[in-house]
């Protein structure tokens, strides 16, 4: 009797895009593993027509398509504890991407378990971020999984290479030589990179541009908004409710409109090189500024500094790929328990790309009037804050005083 190879995949669950990357891939796992591939599409608020996807994949050579629509766990359960954390990595790039990756793979685990899949597949390159993010999360469900990473297998070196095997094959891509950067798009963000992009001195086309009109053509007469928040949370836009994926959506179109959230950067990827990319996220700018207003009435200064000390860390921990690691369970324990009285209104107002705080209020305001006044007030005793000087500066004085002490012995001792 012949033995079953425990090796042999009969089965692969790929995420599935249908772009250029992945409409190759269905082909490619069928020649190489003679392996049914079911196709994953993941509904995160791209905007694409997903039955279009779907019926895409069938013809590419699916054996099964599988869509899941996850926006408002997207945003509820990923989107909305980043933001809590005010997380930004290197300083401008507000994770768009990334936060997205472990939501796909917990999906595309769950479905490789229904339909007993041994493996599991993305389109992610061998340079970049995205496959430590999946492969990551992926081990972190099931330590066991097969992971097929075609980029760092199969024979093709550039993305011109898979359009010639498409080209072969029959297999339709929307990617041409002309155009070969890379767009990925999401409820909270659109990234684009490669291509033209590489060159850092080059200017991104404006016909480039999804989600956000330029600053010159943005309308003349600005917008004002109230962002109003519960426990760190969003909830509602000029007092009126939306659930977190519409709410992301109404601003992602107000913001867009006035030019909010453009961001050209070269970052540090986790595998060691520089990368350029170009983001646009309207309605998580606007987020984050109105978040930071609020709390800025309703943190302790030491809970607010001490929190702001760790955001990097948090940031880096998103943007590396360990969404499921405990560190990042711990911190965000530690930020969501500073949340809780962050409630409250921020008003901005948009203009022609700039974004402009214009006020804040609170319930639970730490601020106060009576005390942080120019004028006379009842509260604080001006007086005392002499002996909180005196006490402060002690240390800044005793090398001074040392100093003195040493130049009056060399003195006596001339």
């Amino acid at each position: 009797m012949e033995k079953s190879n425990p090796n042999k995949i009969n089965k692969v669950v790929l995420a599935y895009s249908g772009g250029l990357d992945t409409s190759v891939i269905i082909t490619w796992l069928k020649e190489k593993y003679g392996c049914q591939v079911i196709a994953f599409c993941a509904d995160l608020g791209q905007g694409e027509d997903l039955e279009e996807v779907a019926e895409k994949a069938k013809k590419t050579g699916a054996s099964k398509v599988v869509i899941s629509d996850l926006r408002e766990v997207f945003a509820k359960e990923y989107i909305f504890p980043m933001l809590r954390a005010n997380a930004v990595y290197e300083g401008t790039y507000l994770l768009g991407t990334a936060i997205a990756r472990p939501l796909i793979a917990k999906k595309q685990m769950e479905i490789a378990k229904k339909y007993g899949a041994e493996g599991v597949s993305h389109g992610a390159t061998g340079k970049g971020n995205d496959q430590v993010r999946f492969e990551l999360s992926y081990f972190s469900i099931d330590p066991d999984i097969k992971i097929i990473a075609p980029w760092r297998d199969w024979a093709f070196e550039s993305r011109s290479d898979l359009m010639a095997y498409a080209k072969r094959h029959k297999i339709p891509v929307t990617a041409t030589i002309k155009k070969p950067y890379s767009i990925d798009s999401n409820l909270f963000h659109t990234s684009y990179e490669g291509g033209i992009l590489e060159n850092p001195w080059t200017e991104p086309p404006e016909s480039m541009f999804m989600m956000t009109t330029s600053p010159e053509r943005a309308p003349e007469k600005p917008a004002v908004i109230d962002i109003g928040f519960r426990e760190g949370n969003p909830v509602s836009i000029d007092g009126k409710r939306y659930s977190p994926g519409k709410l992301i959506v109404e601003l992602n179109r107000i913001g867009g409109s006035h030019g909010i959230g453009r961001v050209d950067l070269v970052e540090n990827r986790y595998v060691g090189m520089k990368s350029r990319g170009v983001y646009e996220t309207p309605g998580g700018t606007i987020l984050h500024v109105a978040h930071r207003a609020v709390e800025s009435l309703t943190l302790d200064r030491e809970v607010l500094h001490l929190r702001d000390s760790l955001i990097s860390q948090y940031a880096e921990i998103i943007y590396y790929g360990y969404w499921f690691s405990p560190e990042r369970e711990l911190l965000q324990t530690l930020f969501d328990r500073a949340q809780e009285g962050v409630t409250g209104v921020a008003r901005l107002k948009l203009y022609k790309g700039s974004l402009t705080l214009l006020g804040r209020k609170a319930p639970r305001s730490l601020y106060s009037k009576a005390i942080s006044t120019f004028e006379k007030d009842t509260c604080y005793v001006q007086k005392d804050a002499e002996g909180f000087i005196r006490l402060n500066a002690l240390r800044l004085k005793l090398p001074a005083l040392s100093r003195t002490k040493v130049k009056g012995s060399r003195a006596k001792g001339k």
